[in-house]
């Protein structure tokens, strides 16, 4: 599921730069690994546990940002001769290098999961295996969870396999170029194949009432001390891709209910406050959102290009903080199994070198498709997994919203004083004057405070910013 994507550049002394570095000291995020990690990271690079199944002959390929070496997934893509599809998607198996109990392991689970912030990323592994080993990196040999599912012709899933596997991807690709072979109609059939099978599984999401963010990655850009802030929307190609995680997800979460014991990823239905303030989000960003209109239909009526329908696509990436990890062992099913925006049972297992959760998630499926019980290390820490998640999203999400705070203060600085147009979005319950203003453009939510009257909650108010200083001082607002 998405997140919220922002890169920064420039001079590490420049002002954002340095109050992100800052950031991370005050979060007590930790920047290097410990020694006893790495050397055990060192011999595991060097002697993973292996599969006796070679899959190396199937020429995989992977779909990633052109900077990113933490490839998590590889794919190929074929027909069947009935008129559906096979697909096979290849996943780093990090339990081949990561012994139970260990240092890594015990690592892994102090940090829970890689973080983003718009500079930098703080991995979940050490680098020689998130990076190197254990990564699909075109050319090199690696131990993979491989997944395969048939699809007939509309793209409904027939069969599932996962086993483990040696595999061997051929290239990397980055979403640009997948983009513009296929639109010029150069892309070979494995390639060509994303495409189809794509735009299948996306009128199976409108089916079943499921939605994909096309969430726009925001990049902001410094020139003479000035910063800009520039949306690159997805492209096409983006959300097949996603396409394909989403039904191995799907996939697992089916296996793993049929056989009584898993991980899920749920997320319940939006409360209507929510659903309420995004109305509003959407008011203050002049975006026409009849009363009769689903959330789902306005979603998919939305052009990422266009810069305020970009920021509130963001903004909805809010109704998925209720999501969580739901455990269950031994045929006693869960009450929710669902994950409201798949509109469907799904479950985390393809990011296992950024997510933890992947790696039990994968030994899970892999016992279950072999009929037998997981392994007793898997079982051990199932029980706690909930929570460890829970405070790696957590922890998380605090570094994105500080991160936002910092950039939109940098957006801002030199502003301190000026009027702009804005929405009132929310309103303190017991402090009515206190609440949060949604502008127009630049299209950021900051705080309002310091008024005599009460904010009229869902209307439109000129505001004047009274201050903003990355490191220093967030963002907030008065009414003009």
């Amino acid at each position: 599921m998405p997140r919220r994507l922002i890169r920064v550049t420039g001079a590490p002394e420049a002002p954002l730069r340095a109050a992100l570095t800052a950031l991370r000291t005050e979060l007590g995020v930790p920047e290097s690994f410990p020694p006893e990690v790495l050397a055990e990271a060192e011999r595991a690079a060097k002697a993973p546990a292996l599969p006796s199944h070679d899959a190396t002959d199937i020429p995989f390929f992977t779909i990633d940002p052109p900077t990113s070496n933490d490839l998590d997934q590889a794919m190929h893509l074929a027909r069947r001769r009935n008129g559906g599809y096979r697909v096979r998607y290849a996943i780093a198996d990090v339990a081949a290098f990561v012994v139970p109990g260990g240092a890594l392991d015990a690592e892994a689970h102090r940090r829970v999961m890689t973080l983003y912030f718009p500079d930098a990323k703080i991995p979940l592994h050490p680098p020689q295996l998130s990076e190197g080993t254990a990564s699909l990196l075109p050319g090199q040999t690696c131990p993979a969870v491989l997944w395969t599912i048939d699809l007939d012709a509309d793209g409904r899933t027939q069969a599932t396999d996962v086993r483990r596997a040696l595999v061997r991807s051929r290239t990397k690709l980055d979403y640009a170029h997948v983009q513009r072979q296929i639109d010029e109609g150069t892309a070979e059939e494995p390639l060509a194949l994303l495409k189809d099978i794509g735009e299948v599984r996306e009128r199976l999401e409108v089916e079943r009432g499921g939605i994909s963010l096309n969430v726009p990655e925001q990049e902001i850009v410094e020139e003479d001390g000035m910063y800009e802030l520039v949306y690159r929307a997805p492209l096409p190609s983006d959300g097949w891709n996603a396409q394909i995680s989403l039904l191995t997800g799907m996939a697992a979460a089916d296996l793993m209910l049929a056989h009584g014991t898993g991980v899920l990823r749920t997320l319940p239905a939006a409360p209507d406050g929510a659903v309420g303030r995004l109305r509003r989000t959407a008011k203050a960003l002049r975006i026409n959102w009849p009363h009769h209109v689903s959330y789902a239909q306005l979603i998919r009526s939305l052009d990422p290009h266009w810069p305020h329908h970009a920021a509130f696509l963001l903004e909805c990436t809010t109704l998925l903080r209720g999501a969580g990890y739901t455990v269950f062992r031994n045929g006693v099913l869960p009450e929710v199994t669902s994950h409201a925006a798949v509109a469907a049972p799904y479950a985390h297992c393809t990011a296992p070198l950024r997510r933890l959760a992947d790696r039990y998630t994968s030994e899970i499926c892999l016992a279950a498709a072999a009929d037998k019980s997981p392994p007793d290390w898997v079982l051990a820490a199932l029980d706690d997994l909930p929570q460890q998640m829970a405070e790696g999203t957590r922890r998380a999400g605090t570094v994105e919203r500080e991160s936002v705070d910092i950039v939109e203060a940098a957006l801002l600085k030199d502003r301190v004083g000026d009027l702009f147009e804005g929405c009132v979005v929310d309103v303190e319950e017991h402090e009515p004057t206190v609440g949060t203003v949604q502008l127009e453009s630049p299209a950021v939510f900051a705080r309002i405070a310091g008024g005599t009257t009460e904010l009229p909650l869902g209307e439109r108010l000129r505001v004047r910013l009274t201050q903003a200083d990355p490191g220093t001082a967030k963002v907030q607002f008065a009414p003009a």
